[in-house]
Protein backbone atom coordinates (compact mmCIF):
# COMPACT_ATOMS: atom_id res chain seq x y z
CA UNK A 1 0.00 0.00 0.00
CA UNK A 2 1.39 3.55 -0.57
CA UNK A 3 0.72 6.02 2.05
CA UNK A 4 2.10 9.80 1.63
CA UNK A 5 3.42 10.07 4.95
CA UNK A 6 6.01 7.26 4.06
CA UNK A 7 8.88 7.58 1.55
CA UNK A 8 9.90 5.03 -1.47
CA UNK A 9 12.46 3.24 -0.90
CA UNK A 10 13.89 3.62 2.65
CA UNK A 11 12.69 3.79 6.23
CA UNK A 12 10.72 6.62 6.85
CA UNK A 13 11.36 8.69 10.31
CA UNK A 14 9.00 9.66 12.47
CA UNK A 15 9.06 11.06 16.32
CA UNK A 16 6.10 11.47 18.86
CA UNK A 17 5.39 13.75 21.57
CA UNK A 18 3.19 14.29 24.05
CA UNK A 19 1.32 17.27 25.56
CA UNK A 20 2.98 18.86 28.21
CA UNK A 21 1.06 19.56 31.33
CA UNK A 22 2.51 23.17 31.72
CA UNK A 23 4.01 26.36 30.03
CA UNK A 24 7.72 25.07 31.09
CA UNK A 25 6.48 21.29 29.59
CA UNK A 26 5.53 23.10 26.36
CA UNK A 27 8.27 25.71 26.27
CA UNK A 28 10.92 21.98 25.95
CA UNK A 29 8.51 20.79 23.89
CA UNK A 30 9.19 23.42 21.53
CA UNK A 31 12.93 23.28 21.90
CA UNK A 32 12.86 19.49 21.05
CA UNK A 33 10.90 19.57 18.11
CA UNK A 34 13.39 22.60 16.61
CA UNK A 35 16.06 20.46 17.01
CA UNK A 36 14.44 17.58 15.56
CA UNK A 37 13.18 19.38 12.84
CA UNK A 38 17.00 19.74 11.34
CA UNK A 39 16.87 16.02 10.16
CA UNK A 40 13.13 16.57 8.77
CA UNK A 41 10.96 13.44 9.92
CA UNK A 42 8.76 12.23 7.58
CA UNK A 43 6.12 12.83 10.06
CA UNK A 44 5.36 14.15 13.60
CA UNK A 45 2.68 12.72 15.67
CA UNK A 46 1.19 14.22 19.05
CA UNK A 47 -0.66 11.54 21.61
CA UNK A 48 -4.08 12.53 23.44
CA UNK A 49 -5.13 13.49 26.68
CA UNK A 50 -8.56 11.63 27.50
CA UNK A 51 -11.35 13.24 29.34
CA UNK A 52 -9.84 16.94 29.10
CA UNK A 53 -6.78 16.05 30.82
CA UNK A 54 -4.79 17.76 28.39
CA UNK A 55 -6.97 17.51 25.19
CA UNK A 56 -7.93 20.79 24.57
CA UNK A 57 -3.79 21.46 24.76
CA UNK A 58 -2.95 18.64 22.47
CA UNK A 59 -5.14 19.97 20.02
CA UNK A 60 -3.87 23.35 19.97
CA UNK A 61 -0.11 22.15 19.79
CA UNK A 62 -0.74 19.72 16.91
CA UNK A 63 -2.38 22.51 15.43
CA UNK A 64 0.51 24.71 16.27
CA UNK A 65 2.98 22.12 15.01
CA UNK A 66 1.37 21.41 11.02
CA UNK A 67 1.20 25.43 11.10
CA UNK A 68 4.97 26.25 12.64
CA UNK A 69 6.78 23.62 11.11
CA UNK A 70 5.14 22.30 7.80
CA UNK A 71 5.71 18.68 8.85
CA UNK A 72 2.91 16.40 7.94
CA UNK A 73 0.96 16.11 11.68
CA UNK A 74 -0.66 12.66 13.03
CA UNK A 75 -3.16 13.42 15.71
CA UNK A 76 -4.13 10.96 18.28
CA UNK A 77 -7.71 10.58 18.73
CA UNK A 78 -9.08 8.12 21.69
CA UNK A 79 -12.85 7.04 23.07
CA UNK A 80 -11.72 7.62 26.23
CA UNK A 81 -14.33 10.17 28.00
CA UNK A 82 -15.72 11.78 24.98
CA UNK A 83 -19.09 11.17 23.41
CA UNK A 84 -19.56 10.45 19.83
CA UNK A 85 -20.45 14.51 19.29
CA UNK A 86 -17.16 15.53 20.99
CA UNK A 87 -15.32 13.62 19.32
CA UNK A 88 -16.81 14.73 15.70
CA UNK A 89 -16.39 18.51 16.84
CA UNK A 90 -12.54 17.71 17.66
CA UNK A 91 -12.43 15.74 13.99
CA UNK A 92 -13.70 19.31 13.10
CA UNK A 93 -11.00 20.85 14.89
CA UNK A 94 -8.14 18.93 13.44
CA UNK A 95 -9.55 19.35 9.87
CA UNK A 96 -9.81 22.98 10.27
CA UNK A 97 -6.06 23.13 11.51
CA UNK A 98 -4.83 20.98 8.21
CA UNK A 99 -4.76 17.77 9.73
CA UNK A 100 -5.29 14.81 7.74
CA UNK A 101 -3.68 11.66 9.23
CA UNK A 102 -5.57 10.39 12.31
CA UNK A 103 -4.13 7.44 14.74
CA UNK A 104 -7.18 6.01 16.59
CA UNK A 105 -6.83 4.24 19.40
CA UNK A 106 -10.13 3.33 21.58
CA UNK A 107 -7.26 4.16 25.05
CA UNK A 108 -6.59 3.11 28.58
CA UNK A 109 -9.28 2.96 31.39
CA UNK A 110 -7.86 5.23 34.27
CA UNK A 111 -6.92 2.31 36.00
CA UNK A 112 -4.35 1.69 33.25
CA UNK A 113 -4.30 -0.92 30.01
CA UNK A 114 -5.18 -3.56 32.11
CA UNK A 115 -8.23 -2.46 33.88
CA UNK A 116 -12.05 -3.22 33.02
CA UNK A 117 -12.77 -0.60 30.24
CA UNK A 118 -16.17 1.66 31.61
CA UNK A 119 -17.54 3.42 28.49
CA UNK A 120 -19.00 6.98 28.09
CA UNK A 121 -22.64 7.35 27.56
CA UNK A 122 -23.31 8.13 23.90
CA UNK A 123 -19.33 7.30 23.34
CA UNK A 124 -17.18 5.02 21.37
CA UNK A 125 -16.03 1.44 23.29
CA UNK A 126 -13.78 0.00 20.29
CA UNK A 127 -11.48 2.01 18.13
CA UNK A 128 -12.99 0.32 14.59
CA UNK A 129 -15.62 2.79 15.83
CA UNK A 130 -13.81 5.71 15.74
CA UNK A 131 -11.94 4.23 12.56
CA UNK A 132 -14.96 4.07 10.67
CA UNK A 133 -15.87 7.83 11.72
CA UNK A 134 -12.80 9.11 11.49
CA UNK A 135 -12.52 7.68 7.37
CA UNK A 136 -15.98 8.84 7.29
CA UNK A 137 -14.82 12.04 7.55
CA UNK A 138 -12.13 11.70 5.37
CA UNK A 139 -9.05 11.39 7.10
CA UNK A 140 -6.40 8.99 6.30
CA UNK A 141 -6.49 6.80 9.59
CA UNK A 142 -3.88 4.73 11.27
CA UNK A 143 -4.18 2.28 14.09
CA UNK A 144 -1.57 1.24 16.89
CA UNK A 145 -0.22 -3.06 17.06
CA UNK A 146 0.94 -4.50 19.67
CA UNK A 147 4.08 -6.93 19.23
CA UNK A 148 3.68 -7.81 22.90
CA UNK A 149 0.24 -8.59 22.54
CA UNK A 150 -2.69 -5.88 23.06
CA UNK A 151 -3.26 -6.17 27.05
CA UNK A 152 -6.74 -6.53 26.78
CA UNK A 153 -6.33 -9.44 24.47
CA UNK A 154 -4.12 -11.44 27.45
CA UNK A 155 -1.63 -12.67 24.48
CA UNK A 156 -4.21 -13.76 22.09
CA UNK A 157 -2.03 -12.74 19.25
CA UNK A 158 -4.90 -14.43 16.85
CA UNK A 159 -7.48 -11.81 18.95
CA UNK A 160 -5.40 -8.74 18.06
CA UNK A 161 -4.99 -10.03 14.42
CA UNK A 162 -8.21 -10.40 13.75
CA UNK A 163 -9.33 -6.18 15.40
CA UNK A 164 -6.84 -5.42 12.44
CA UNK A 165 -7.93 -7.02 9.90
CA UNK A 166 -11.65 -5.61 10.96
CA UNK A 167 -9.83 -2.12 10.80
CA UNK A 168 -8.17 -2.41 7.82
CA UNK A 169 -12.15 -3.86 6.64
CA UNK A 170 -12.71 -0.28 8.11
CA UNK A 171 -10.60 2.21 5.69
CA UNK A 172 -7.47 1.80 8.43
CA UNK A 173 -3.86 2.24 6.40
CA UNK A 174 -1.38 1.86 8.60
CA UNK A 175 -0.50 0.78 11.96
CA UNK A 176 1.89 2.11 14.19
CA UNK A 177 3.32 -0.51 16.80
CA UNK A 178 3.97 0.38 20.86
CA UNK A 179 7.62 -0.01 21.62
CA UNK A 180 8.90 -3.30 21.99
CA UNK A 181 12.43 -4.85 22.10
CA UNK A 182 12.18 -8.33 20.54
CA UNK A 183 12.03 -7.82 16.78
CA UNK A 184 11.22 -11.61 16.47
CA UNK A 185 7.71 -10.55 17.94
CA UNK A 186 7.47 -7.44 15.36
CA UNK A 187 7.94 -9.91 12.58
CA UNK A 188 5.63 -12.84 14.25
CA UNK A 189 2.86 -9.56 14.22
CA UNK A 190 3.88 -8.89 10.47
CA UNK A 191 3.44 -12.47 9.37
CA UNK A 192 0.30 -12.58 10.73
CA UNK A 193 -1.14 -9.95 9.26
CA UNK A 194 0.54 -11.39 5.61
CA UNK A 195 -1.19 -14.21 6.07
CA UNK A 196 -4.74 -12.63 6.44
CA UNK A 197 -3.86 -10.19 2.92
CA UNK A 198 -3.77 -7.13 5.47
CA UNK A 199 -1.45 -4.73 3.19
CA UNK A 200 -0.90 -1.87 6.11
CA UNK A 201 2.24 -1.25 6.66
CA UNK A 202 3.22 -1.70 10.33
CA UNK A 203 5.74 1.05 11.39
CA UNK A 204 7.94 0.16 14.69
CA UNK A 205 8.11 2.21 17.74
CA UNK A 206 11.30 2.69 19.48
CA UNK A 207 11.56 3.89 22.95
CA UNK A 208 15.12 5.96 23.41
CA UNK A 209 15.67 3.99 27.03
CA UNK A 210 17.39 7.00 29.14
CA UNK A 211 16.05 6.71 32.64
CA UNK A 212 16.13 3.51 34.27
CA UNK A 213 12.51 4.39 36.63
CA UNK A 214 10.95 5.70 33.07
CA UNK A 215 11.76 2.88 31.28
CA UNK A 216 9.75 0.48 34.40
CA UNK A 217 7.01 3.07 34.15
CA UNK A 218 6.33 3.50 30.58
CA UNK A 219 6.39 -1.01 30.75
CA UNK A 220 3.67 -0.84 33.09
CA UNK A 221 1.93 1.66 31.45
CA UNK A 222 1.83 0.46 28.28
CA UNK A 223 1.44 -3.39 28.94
CA UNK A 224 4.96 -4.04 26.93
CA UNK A 225 7.12 -6.98 28.08
CA UNK A 226 10.83 -6.08 29.27
CA UNK A 227 13.34 -8.35 28.16
CA UNK A 228 15.62 -10.10 30.59
CA UNK A 229 18.53 -8.86 28.88
CA UNK A 230 17.74 -5.39 28.84
CA UNK A 231 16.55 -4.88 32.43
CA UNK A 232 20.16 -6.78 33.36
CA UNK A 233 21.49 -3.84 31.07
CA UNK A 234 20.15 -1.03 32.03
CA UNK A 235 19.69 -1.67 35.89
CA UNK A 236 23.04 -2.74 36.61
CA UNK A 237 24.54 1.15 35.49
CA UNK A 238 20.98 2.81 36.80
CA UNK A 239 22.87 4.95 38.91
CA UNK A 240 25.08 6.20 36.42
CA UNK A 241 23.19 8.64 34.03
CA UNK A 242 25.71 9.02 30.95
CA UNK A 243 26.09 4.75 31.19
CA UNK A 244 21.83 4.47 30.88
CA UNK A 245 21.54 6.64 28.13
CA UNK A 246 24.50 5.26 26.26
CA UNK A 247 23.16 1.53 27.07
CA UNK A 248 19.45 2.72 25.58
CA UNK A 249 21.52 4.25 22.51
CA UNK A 250 23.01 1.28 21.54
CA UNK A 251 20.36 -1.07 22.31
CA UNK A 252 18.01 1.20 20.27
CA UNK A 253 20.62 1.25 17.67
CA UNK A 254 20.81 -2.65 17.53
CA UNK A 255 17.09 -3.02 17.57
CA UNK A 256 16.84 -0.13 14.30
CA UNK A 257 19.44 -1.79 12.49
CA UNK A 258 17.85 -5.41 12.35
CA UNK A 259 14.50 -4.05 11.93
CA UNK A 260 15.63 -1.96 8.90
CA UNK A 261 17.49 -5.43 7.46
CA UNK A 262 13.81 -6.72 7.40
CA UNK A 263 12.83 -4.48 5.25
CA UNK A 264 10.68 -2.21 8.14
CA UNK A 265 8.33 0.74 6.32
CA UNK A 266 9.50 3.34 8.92
CA UNK A 267 11.03 3.73 12.72
CA UNK A 268 8.77 5.86 14.88
CA UNK A 269 10.70 6.85 18.50
CA UNK A 270 9.05 7.88 21.38
CA UNK A 271 10.93 11.01 22.71
CA UNK A 272 9.58 11.34 25.86
CA UNK A 273 9.87 15.13 24.30
CA UNK A 274 13.56 15.13 24.61
CA UNK A 275 15.51 15.39 21.28
CA UNK A 276 19.13 14.64 21.62
CA UNK A 277 18.90 10.68 22.51
CA UNK A 278 16.81 10.41 19.10
CA UNK A 279 19.19 12.67 17.05
CA UNK A 280 21.85 10.50 17.68
CA UNK A 281 19.98 7.26 17.21
CA UNK A 282 18.78 8.66 13.83
CA UNK A 283 22.57 9.37 12.63
CA UNK A 284 24.10 6.05 14.20
CA UNK A 285 21.58 3.88 12.30
CA UNK A 286 22.29 6.20 8.81
CA UNK A 287 18.08 7.42 8.57
CA UNK A 288 19.67 10.75 7.98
Amino acid sequence: MELRLLPKGKPAFSVEFFPPKDEAGEERLWNSLESLHSLSPDFVSVTYGAGGSTRDRTVRITSEITARTKIPTVAHLTCVGSTSTEIDAVLTQYSGAGISTILARRGDPSGGPRAEWIGTEGGFDHADQLVERAVEKGFTVGVAAFPDGHPASKGNLDQDLEVLKRKSELGAEFATTQFFFEVDRYLRLREGLDERNIGMPVIAGILPITNYKQLVRMAELSGTDLPKGIVERISKVQDDPSAVRENGIEIAVELGQRLISEGVPGLHFYTMNSSSATMEIVSRLGLR
